[in-house]
């Protein structure tokens, strides 16, 4: 990522994948950016890794997280992760946000969902062409190229948001 110019925003913690990700990012001079609950931190610490912001809620997190991202990568998590994945995702299909939104499937994770999706969108759950909101791959330099190409496609609810 910082080869390519790419700072990374990530929830402010310091466990897990994410918390390995964002040492790294800093250790190789890349923009580090945490945002986590006040309440969070009893549980996951604070990786004061570049700049950190405390906020109060969950939904506060998101939201600001979505407003300093150009974009979205899932890697594997659990049920936080698997919430932000489709939350982000559910925004770009309301048209609250045009972001790309990527999954890195390591070793198959991400295959169950996949597949969920996909089945879902065979029986009309899913409109087809929003099928095409999360980019899938399954290593690093292929997500990165996907999203960087990445264009919104047709489907999407036209809501305007700004009007309401």
């Amino acid at each position: 990522m910082v080869a390519r110019g790419i700072g990374l925003v990530y929830g402010g913690g310091n466990m897990g994948l994410m918390g390995a990700v964002a040492k790294a990012t800093h250790d190789a001079g890349g923009a580090v950016h945490g945002v986590i609950p006040e309440a969070m931190t009893k549980i996951e610490g604070i990786g004061l890794l570049g700049e950190t912001t405390l906020v109060k809620t969950m939904h506060e997190r998101k939201s600001l997280m979505n407003d300093l991202s150009d974009a979205f990568i899932a890697l594997p998590g659990g049920f936080g992760t698997f919430e932000e994945l489709l939350e982000m995702t559910t925004w770009s299909q309301l048209s609250i946000h045009s972001k790309p939104i990527g999954v890195l499937n390591v070793a198959g994770f991400y295959d169950p969902l996949v597949a969920l999706v996909d089945g879902a969108a065979r029986e009309g759950f899913v409109k087809e062409g929003n099928r095409g909101l999360v980019i899938v791959r399954d290593n690093v330099d292929a997500l990165l190229d996907a999203l960087q190409a990445f264009r919104p496609p047709e489907g999407r609810f036209d809501i305007p948001w700004s009007a309401v």
